[in-house]
């Protein structure tokens, strides 16, 4: 589990640690990970289960990131899954983003994800199974306000996604696209605390799920194979309005998809058009607000 010392990534570790795996934590804080790892150790079902923590930048060095997840694989065998959630957030007006911060999210919420599937694809197609599991967010199904270098980087996720899939399923290997709502983890808080007006007053639309809740959907759904993993009535709505050319795990579930499409189009129509509000009415206050300190 890269991203695996806080938040969703650690509740995701503590959720397949219940369930009898071994478990390889990723993540750059040395401190963070040791204290994850005692965490976990207490949700233990059997003497034999270990948890391997490594500390290394996931975004930064491929040969690195690759030799460590060799290393993992000597000590604990070979990958069966792989988490892809390390991930961080910058929000802001798209004029007001520093541009090293594009680059940056990119490196971390993309290539963060492309260096490790790369490092065990070739032992997964080897022994003919595994699963990987991408975390994007909800930010990563459609644009929002204040999200200009945060949801590309999970757009992105959703076409590596796709082409992969179709790369790796002759060999019985499965890939996860999970899209959380908003998720009360550390990394959310410190969004929050530099969020706009508008990106706060659209993100109140929905509620905050916590993260236990959306450890076990995503694993249950890696489990299965399923390629969408989404929490919730929101989320079952845009992974429909979304599905497109993605793949389907069943023939109900294209049904469903082929079913529920307008209808859904129809309620995500309202949405838009009460984002658009927000903004407008945003946008309208704070000029006004700017002509009054002029007159002043």
């Amino acid at each position: 589990v890269t991203g695996g010392s806080s938040g969703i990534g650690k509740c995701i570790a503590i959720e397949c640690y219940k369930q009898g795996a071994f478990i390889t934590l990723i993540a750059r804080d040395e401190n963070k990970l040791l204290q994850t790892k005692k965490e976990i150790e207490k949700n233990c079902v059997n003497d034999k289960q270990v948890v391997l923590c490594i500390s290394v930048d996931v975004s930064k060095d491929y040969e690195q990131v690759e030799n460590v997840l060799k290393q993992a694989q000597e000590k604990l065998g070979p990958v069966d899954m792989l988490v892809n959630c390390a991930g961080t957030s910058v929000t802001g007006k798209f004029e007001d983003i520093e541009v090293n911060s594009f680059e940056r999210l990119m490196a971390v919420n993309y290539l963060g994800s492309v260096y490790p599937s790369r490092a065990v694809i070739a032992t997964m197609k080897e022994r003919r199974m595994g699963r990987i599991v991408f975390v994007s967010s909800q930010a990563g199904q459609l644009g929002l306000f204040g999200y200009t270098a945060y949801s590309p980087t999970k757009f992105a996720l959703r076409g590596l996604a796709e082409a992969l899939q179709m790369e790796v399923k002759p060999y019985n290997i499965y890939i996860t696209v999970a899209y959380p709502p908003d998720t009360d983890t550390p990394g959310f808080a410190e969004e929050s605390k530099t969020k706009p007006l508008e990106t706060k007053l659209i993100s109140e639309t929905s509620s905050v799920c916590q993260a236990e809740q959306v450890a076990r959907v995503i694993v249950k759904d890696a489990i299965q194979g399923n390629f969408n993993s989404s929490v919730g009535s929101d989320g079952y709505m845009l992974s429909i309005l979304t599905s497109g050319m993605s793949p389907v795990t069943s023939i109900t579930e294209g049904l469903q998809q082929i079913v529920c499409m307008g209808i859904f189009r129809i309620v995500g129509l309202f949405y838009l058009g009460s984002f658009d509000s927000i903004v407008r009415r945003c946008m309208m206050q704070r000029e006004k607000s700017e002509s009054a300190d002029k007159t002043e």
